[in-house]
């Protein structure tokens, strides 16, 4: 395993709601041995003007997965987890129901940490495919 304690997917819900995350209605749905997995409406909140999922909002997911799942594996009393930079392939559109990412490593390092965030609509078809750069830094900043 290789967060820093254990964690489900209730606990990682169970946050203020005063956040972008709350606000489109995302939701941590599964915690594995190294991923983490989370759902978003694609609706009236998410959608663009044509009617179909905003490529903002698809980062908004990646973003919020690659945070969490940062912060899963550091020490939040010693240290805090913030982006350095984000990029996103939107490879389909989608227009209606869910989208679920899946979010898992590819360099946990002790400065920095990088995440692939993997999204795909109902019918389990990829949808985008997002990479989240992390700085770990020390919490007294």
């Amino acid at each position: 395993m290789i967060w820093f304690k254990e964690f489900t997917p209730a606990m990682l819900n169970d946050r203020p709601k005063n956040h972008i995350g709350a606000l489109l209605g995302i939701e941590f749905t599964e915690v594995g041995e190294d991923y983490v997995c989370a759902t978003m409406p694609v609706d009236e909140r998410t959608h663009q003007p044509a009617g179909i999922l905003h490529g903002g909002a698809s980062v908004v997911l990646a973003e919020t997965l690659g945070s969490i799942a940062s912060y899963m594996c550091i020490n939040p009393e010693k240290h805090i987890a913030v982006g350095l930079e984000v990029n996103a392939n939107h490879i389909r559109p989608v227009s209606s129901g869910f989208v679920k990412g899946i979010c898992k490593p590819l360099h946990i390092g002790g400065k920095t940490q990088v995440w692939e965030i993997k999204m795909y609509n109902d019918k389990g078809k990829m949808n985008c495919v997002s990479r989240l750069t992390v700085a770990i830094l020390p919490k007294s900043i």
